[in-house]
């Protein structure tokens, strides 16, 4: 099936769309490094109330607007209960690796998902492997090295924690992406799925945040912790909006621009989310990347620019298809 390539006027916008869907996207790990810099919030109980906050934002204007989406086929609940915990694992992982790399190593590390989503994809969906994504994995894993600094012993040796969350929250980010496109599979609406696998998360998280003994790294030691920012208008004020901005708000414009743009587009602009990130992290927080580093990000950026262009060739063989 041939689909219309959408006006100049119309591409236009998608165009502007997308790109502010990025930049709101980048503020993640700003919000999150402020609220473990500033407040020496738990990680794990950060990421808790950053899921808690979704919902909270996202299930009154559903209600209102469009309650139909709150409606589920019970069928369906397994299947977002483990999406949920895919994404509580993600959570839980990217923060740990904010708090302890930074705002702008940290979001470029999650960039590596796109050589994990590549492999796994091959692994469960038996998606194709050829030369421009195994390309496109060399890059990003060669990228990933050299922005944790792998290839110079003493540069990461004291920061082997920070290492191993940050490619674990590359790979639960990938788990995550796999996980999307197979509830689309499934006919399950975006926002269905996002207040679904968000409650789902938050509901995991504050599981763990609860369990007796000796906690995850990050996670609350008391009950009480789970209240750590007490009467701290600003921190709960910057939870909220770290909830509101770049998840609900960000996700909102890229949903609107997918109505517009081609997904292979869309999701090509939004790769950008690394660089803003790195640009904000750098004016708020005085965050640099070395060279080494801003080369490892060119890689991966130049790794998924081959995979997005590999995939746009793949969904419009032949041309224009659907």
């Amino acid at each position: 099936m041939r689909h219309k390539n959408p006006a100049p006027s119309s591409q236009a916008r998608g165009f502007a769309l997308v790109l502010v869907a990025a930049v709101f996207l980048s503020t993640t790990a700003i919000f999150i490094r402020y609220l473990t810099q500033a407040f020496s919030l738990p990680a794990l109980v950060l990421a808790f109330w950053r899921d808690f906050f979704v919902v909270l934002t996202v299930l009154p204007v559903l209600a209102i607007a469009k309650p139909s989406l709150l409606r589920l086929d019970a069928r369906h609940l397994p299947y977002l209960a483990m999406y949920g915990f895919v994404l509580a694992f993600f959570n839980a992982s990217w923060t740990l690796s904010v708090s302890l790399n930074g705002a702008a190593v940290a979001t470029v590390l999650a960039y590596c998902s796109g050589a994990f989503t590549a492999i796994l994809g091959r692994i469960f969906l038996k998606e194709s492997l050829g030369w421009a994504k195994l390309a496109a994995v060399v890059m990003c894993l060669l990228g990933c090295a050299l922005v944790a600094g792998l290839l110079e012993l003493g540069s990461w040796k004291g920061n082997v924690a920070g290492v191993i969350t940050g490619v674990l929250g590359g790979l639960a980010y990938a788990l995550y992406s796999l996980m999307g496109r197979s509830a689309s599979q499934r006919g399950l609406d975006p926002w269905t799925t996002l207040i679904y696998v968000f409650g789902f998360a938050g509901l995991f998280l504050l599981i763990v945040n609860l369990v007796p003994g000796a906690p995850l790294p990050g996670s609350s030691r008391t009950i009480a912790d789970l209240l750590w920012l007490g009467s701290s208008w600003m921190g709960w004020l910057a939870l909220f909006l770290l909830a509101a901005i770049p998840t609900v708000i960000g996700f909102g414009l890229y949903l609107v621009s997918l109505s517009i743009l081609p997904s292979s587009v869309a999701s090509l602009i939004v790769s950008t989310e690394p660089v803003f990130t790195a640009i904000i992290a750098y004016l708020l927080l005085g965050e640099r990347l070395t060279p080494v580093q801003l080369a490892g990000a060119a890689l991966i950026l130049g790794g998924v620019l081959v995979l997005r262009l590999f995939e746009g060739r793949e969904a419009g063989t032949p041309s224009g298809a659907s």
